[in-house]
Formats: structure tokens, C-alpha cells, sequence
């Protein structure tokens, strides 16, 4: 079958195996590229399949040589339909993985649940005995509770409406976005899927189960942004039940002090994500973000950032924190020559201007390099298997 990218609003609905599998090459390579750290041996990462995720799979194998279990809910192919793209890009990983030499597997199911938590740690014990690294990277819009009870995310306000420029996917258009705000069991709901209750579940599980060494580190994936986007991201739904993260990795701290499992949030880069795709007002601001990044050559995607991770910022085990106990992977981002360049490009930006102030072409490459499209070496004309 020739597959096209075919898009709807701020999602592909298909995926190219022979893309993604590039996409995790290039990847790769990057990785092989930055040379080698002390690091983790035996890793686990919940949400392994895409993004930041898979960037840690990639940068923790390949940097550190560490063994990895990798956790995902990914849609298998069909012979009409292709899988997600986080199956290519695991099935390609995996693949890459074995072939240079390292241990590489993966378990396909819903992460909330217990049938899966416990079939990671039979895996575990197994194979690793324990591991040394939890990476909680899971993005969701729902999570159903062993009661029975599914909970969904919204990504709204938490006070009043908030209107902003924004960015119509469909056709490159500055326009303005109105975005409501949540209603009291909106919020709860979204912290139940967002927050770090799950997070805090796994490690109580792997913990009871004798499936951590002591001195292990595990790190929950947030992001903060600037205050232009406050009121749909930091003060928002999805913001509250990141700040929920954060007080989970100080219970984590607290509860497991006895076998010195540190919890660290990490806070990431604004980068192109299904998640963020989905958020008003958002996609534009991470275009321009791009524009200046690029410009003063600081730009990262989840790969230089991963990689950063590791050799820079988790200093063996004591990471490099800020006042708040968190790592800073966002430092480029936020400087305040980046925001005050992006904040004036803001306020100048329209749709007849708009590719003077935004990287409207870099956003949209990483969009469809996400779903395995537009690699240049990749030729997409030819039939290709979707099993």
C-alpha cells in the first residue's frame, strides 16, 4: 500500500513504517554522534514509544548502554490501516537496539493498569533482577481506575475565559483562540490522568516487588513555558495536574527515603507533540520559539534534550536542580533574551507576516517527521507492507 500523511485538525490519522523507522535511525545516530557518559544500566520508561520518551530510550542505550523496558499503548496494523506511529518506532528501535548489541523490550498495553505494572515487573525480575532508572513519560487523555471509574483530560482554563493569538493548523493563518475554563470535576479529572498518582503507583509496585536497587533514580517528564502561556498551560488544567507532578516526586522523596529512591520532575522544552498540537495558542508560540532558538543556535529537539539529560544535568546520582528540586532541560528556552525575542515577535506577528516571525516550515517537519513523513531519503511513492 502507498501510505499519505492524511491530517485532521492537529492529528495524522496514518503512519509511515519506513519513516518512522527513519526517524529512529536518525535518532540513533545523533546519539552515536554525542559519544558515550556514565550513566544508568537498567532503565525503565513508561511512555516509551514517542517524543521525549522515546528520546530517553534512545539517548539512555545508546549513550549510557543501558538495557531498557519499555512501556506503551500503541495500535498494532491492520491490513487496511497502519499502526500508530509509536508501534513502527518501537518495532524499529528494538530492531536497531539488537543489532548494536543491547537488550531491548517492550510491553504493548494500558500503563494505569496493574495487569500491565505487574506483567513489567515479572519482566523485570527476570531479566534485570532490578533496575536502577524509572522514566515516567506517559501522555494520555484518559486513564480508567481498577473501581471501574475513566477519568478524561481536558485542556482548559481553571478561572476565567483567555483569548490569544493563535495558529490555525489548517491554513497557516494568524487567528484568535477563546479557550473556557474547566469545571471543578474537569480539573480533578484531568489531575487524575496528568498527575503523578500514577507515577507514585509504579513506584510502589516496583518498590514492593524488590524491582528497584536502592539508590535509584526515577524522573517524571512537566513543562512550565513562559507567562504568555500561563493561563492554557502552567495555570490551566494541564498545568494543575503537572504542579500535582511535582508534589508527587516530594511524596516519592519522602515515602521511600529508606531505600534513597530520589523522584526528580524534569522540566523539558516547548518541541512539536501531538499533546501540544492540541493546544491553543500553543503551536504558535512554539513556532516563533523555533524561529529564535534556531537563530541564536540553541535549538533542541527531544533528542538533544534527552542527551543533554544524560550528560550534563543528572551528574551521576545528584542531578543538577534548581531551588525547587527540578531539573531544567527548558534553560535554553527560557533565557530571557530567547522570551523577550519571542514576546516582541509576538506582539508584531500577523497572518500576512507570519513566515517573517515564525518557522512555520520547522514546525510543520517535525509535525509530520512525528508520523514517519517527509524524510527526504524515503521514497514515498513505493508500496509498503503494514504488518
Amino acid at each position: 500500500m502507498v501510505i499519505e500523511p492524511k491530517v485532521r485538525s492537529f492529528i495524522c490519522t496514518t503512519a509511515h513504517p519506513d519513516g518512522c523507522r527513519e526517524n529512529v535511525k536518525r535518532q540513533i545516530e545523533y546519539t552515536k554522534k554525542k559519544g558515550k557518559t556514565n550513566g544508568p544500566k537498567k532503565v525503565l520508561i513508561i511512555g516509551a514509544s514517542t517524543g521525549y520518551g522515546l528520546a530517553t530510550r534512545i539517548a539512555a542505550t545508546y549513550s549510557c548502554e543501558a538495557a531498557t523496558i519499555g512501556v506503551m499503548f500503541e495500535k498494532e496494523p491492520t491490513k487496511m490501516r497502519t499502526a500508530t506511529p509509536g508501534f513502527y518506532n518501537t518495532v524499529a528501535f528494538e530492531e536497531e537496539a539488537k543489532k548494536d548489541g543491547y537488550y531491548a523490550k517492550s510491553i504493548n498495553g494500558d500503563a494505569f493498569s496493574r495487569k500491565i505494572k505487574e506483567e513489567t515487573i515479572d519482566l523485570i525480575k527476570k531479566d534485570f533482577g532490578k533496575v536502577d532508572m524509572v522514566i515516567y513519560s506517559l501522555a494520555a487523555p484518559k486513564r480508567t481506575t481498577e473501581d471501574g471509574t475513566t477519568y478524561s483530560s481536558v485542556l482548559k482554563t481553571t478561572g476565567n475565559d483567555f483569548s490569544n493569538k493563535s495558529l490555525d493548523l489548517k491554513n497557516n493563518t494568524i487567528t484568535e483562540a477563546t479557550i473556557t475554563p474547566a469545571t471543578e470535576e474537569e480539573i480533578n479529572s484531568t489531575v487524575k490522568v496528568m498527575g503523578g498518582e500514577d507515577w507514585k503507583n509504579w513506584i510502589e509496585a516496583l518498590s514492593k516487588a524488590g524491582a528497584l536497587e536502592n539508590n535509584a533514580i526515577t524522573i517524571a517528564y512537566s513543562y512550565i513555558g513562559p507567562e504568555l502561556t500561563y493561563p492554557v498551560y502552567y495555570n490551566g488544567t494541564i498545568g494543575t495536574a503537572k504542579k500535582h507532578l511535582h508534589k508527587t516526586s516530594i511524596e516519592i522523596n519522602d515515602e521511600f527515603s529508606n531505600e534513597e529512591i530520589k523522584a526528580y520532575v524534569s522540566i523539558n522544552k516547548a518541541v512539536v507533540t501531538q499533546a501540544s498540537s492540541a493546544l491553543p495558542i500553543v503551536p504558535l508560540y512554539i513556532a516563533i520559539l523555533y524561529k529564535v532558538m534556531k537563530e541564536n543556535e540553541i535549538h533542541e529537539n527531544c533528542i538533544e534534550q534527552m542527551n543533554r539529560l544524560f550528560s550534563e544535568k543528572l551528574n551521576g546520582n545528584n542531578p543538577i536542580v534548581d531551588e525547587e528540586n527540578r531539573i531544567r532541560l527548558d534553560d535554553y528556552e527560557m533565557r530571557e533574551n530567547i522570551q523577550s525575542k519571542v514576546m516582541e515577535d509576538w506582539n508584531k506577528i500577523n497572518t500576512e507576516n507570519v513566515e517573517e516571525f515564525a518557522d512555520l516550515e520547522g514546525y510543520w517537519e517535525d509535525f509530520y517527521n512525528m508520523f514517519g513523513f517527509h524524510f527526504d531519503n524515503i521514497d514515498y511513492s513505493k508500496d509498503v507492507s503494514l504488518i
